[in-house]
């Protein structure tokens, strides 16, 4: 027993790992494992309900996360999606590629909305990919990789759970770190959509028939209300009308007054599945979170951040030596674990040795928030293919013959968005927030 005692903190990481590879969730793993650690360390068991009650019920940006997640399921289930994809049709359907560049547009309309690169994928990008595979106008293979690689951007414009995450750990501000992701954001989707056009030409791909002018009004007039959203959320947060946990609640219920009674497209039924769905899906974040924050308070006890300070210190490593090895570790880490458990068990570990070496937090979070998602696309396990394969039927395997050209786009995004800090810290700045 005295062994075990002096080594909890490794008896507590085995019992983590054996537990997550017999399949259940890796929340429970952690609080599985940390409460083990508590027993085996001598100190209160009561510690862990105690850590999970401050982290989740006392900490007001967490409350953030489950509004996101309903207003996104309404913008789902309402059928707002069709609407988008009608006024991107509209915008960019002529230009080379026509539908792919639709679906790049969509993509970064509907970003403003979710805050989820899953939600990006499954709802409106279920449609478009859908209607790129139509009649054999694109191949299945690269509708699918472009879906997922658009879809990316989710998360990086705001608002963004990973970033409210993120907010939780680092004690940034998630109102920077939203202002922060705009540029990137719409640099990645431009290049991309510069790229697809090229790549239209050279393959051939079809151009779409022009919407004529006089059916523009009726299009932008549909979907004005559903683009109002982005728009009062940001002007809602950064005039100082709410706070982003605020502007959380304000998206849930504007989605969906929408739904409801600007598009009555939501019946009991409907309003049911998203509660459900809703529900489900806070439920496994929350899981997470409560593990993370007794994982965290043990790592803090056992000074693991200081340990990783001392690593890298005897290194002596540059900033920028710093910068690439923590974008290779999590463009490794996610290949096989989700964002929210990277965000939230591993990036503590990284945060005080960013500070030491005089990294930006805010910098930080954006560029590790970029990089996580595209580990959502990296083969052989991005989990955004998975979901494509299962809801249009295509191929992993031809899917993943066309992701390689998108990321060798979002990796070079990655290194110009890390060693361009302006990139990132620009609009904040220019707003007065930093």
């Amino acid at each position: 027993m005295a062994f075990l005692s002096e080594h909890a903190l490794i008896v507590m990481l085995v019992i983590m790992v054996t537990i997550t590879i017999t399949g259940l969730p890796f929340g429970i793993s952690m609080i599985v494992a940390s409460i083990f650690y508590l027993f085996l360390a001598g100190r209160d068991v009561g510690l862990a309900a105690e850590n999970v009650l401050n982290g989740v019920f006392g900490n007001f940006v967490a409350l953030a996360v489950p509004l996101f997640i309903f207003a996104a399921n309404v913008m789902n289930e309402g059928k707002i999606s069709d609407r988008l994809l009608d006024f991107a049709l509209a915008v960019v359907g002529r230009l080379p590629g026509g539908l792919a560049q639709v679906n790049i547009f969509t993509s970064l309309i509907f970003s403003g909305m979710s805050g989820s690169a899953i939600s990006d994928a499954a709802g409106v990008g279920k449609i478009i990919t859908e209607m790129m595979m139509k009649e054999g106008r694109y191949p299945r293979g690269f509708a699918g990789a472009l879906t997922a690689a658009s879809a990316v951007v989710g998360p990086i414009f705001p608002p963004s759970i990973p970033m409210v995450f993120y907010a939780l750990i680092s004690s940034t501000s998630v109102g920077v770190l939203f202002l922060g992701g705009v540029v990137p954001a719409i640099l990645m989707c431009t290049v991309m959509a510069v790229a697809v056009g090229i790549m239209a030409k050279v393959r051939g791909f079809p151009i779409e028939q022009a919407v004529p002018f006089r059916a523009l009004p009726l299009i932008i007039i549909r979907a004005f209300p559903a683009l109002l959203m982005p728009i009062i959320l940001l002007g809602g947060i950064y005039s100082g009308i709410f706070t982003p946990t605020e502007a959380a609640a304000v998206s849930a219920l504007y989605a969906l007054l929408l739904a409801v009674f600007a598009y009555r497209v939501l019946g009991l039924r409907s309003f049911w599945n998203v509660v459900v769905a809703s529900m489900k899906t806070t439920a496994v974040v929350t899981m997470v979170l409560c593990g993370a924050f007794i994982f965290n308070y043990v790592i803090t006890v056992e000074r693991v951040p200081q340990a990783v300070f001392h690593l890298f210190e005897s290194f002596q490593l540059e900033t920028w030596q710093f910068l690439i090895l923590l974008n290779i570790l999590y463009l490794l880490l996610g290949c096989i674990l989700d964002v929210s458990t990277i965000m939230l068990v591993v990036t503590p570990l990284f945060i005080p040795t960013a500070a030491a070496l005089g990294i930006d937090l805010n910098h930080l979070g954006i560029v590790l928030v970029f990089n996580m998602m595209i580990g959502l696309i990296t083969p052989p396990y991005g989990i955004l293919l998975f979901i494509i394969k299962a809801l249009n039927g295509i191929p992993l395997s031809e899917m993943i013959r066309e992701t390689w050209f998108f990321m060798a786009i979002l990796i070079t995004m990655l290194l110009a968005l890390t060693f361009i800090p302006s990139l990132s810290l620009w609009l904040p700045r220019a707003a007065g927030m930093l």
